[in-house]
Parts: C-alpha cells; structure tokens; sequence
C-alpha cells in the first residue's frame, strides 16, 4: 500500500471518471451508485485508508459511507486500548 501522504492512487480511482455528485449525496439520499462505482475500483483499499487516515467525514470513501468508517474508527480505538 501507498504511504498515507501518497495520493497518487488517486490517477486510478474509477470515482475520477464519474459524476462525483454521486459520492456525495444529500442526506438521506442513495449511497447505492457510488458504492456500486467503488466495489470495481481497483485502489478501493487505498481510498479507504486515506479516508479513515484523514478524518473525511463527508462522502463514500472506499466504498464506505462516514456513518461505516465512523464504526471502523471506533472499533480501532477499541482494539488499541483493549
């Protein structure tokens, strides 16, 4: 994998070659075609790592909605402190 500061995974994300509307939806609104986008991308783990190891609150990121990472964040500080 990249290291974290290493966007260059970005050149090959199938979200820079769609409506990037889609990645940010209003609430309430369907995360279903960017999430579709997501599960063919080949740097599908990359983008999930920069999301968790920047904080985006926003958007779907890895295939993720914030509401997810937000679960995976918490259960990582679980992990550490147990």
């Amino acid at each position: 994998m990249a290291p974290v500061g290493d966007a260059s995974w970005r050149l090959d994300a199938l979200c820079a070659e769609t409506d990037p509307e889609a990645f940010f939806p209003e609430k309430g609104g369907s995360t279903r075609d960017a999430k579709r986008v997501c599960g063919g991308c080949t740097v599908r783990a990359e983008c999930l790592e920069f999301a968790l190891a920047n904080d985006e609150r926003f958007g779907i990121w890895g295939g993720l909605s914030e509401r997810e990472r937000r679960r995976i964040r918490l259960r990582q500080r679980t992990d550490l402190s147990a």
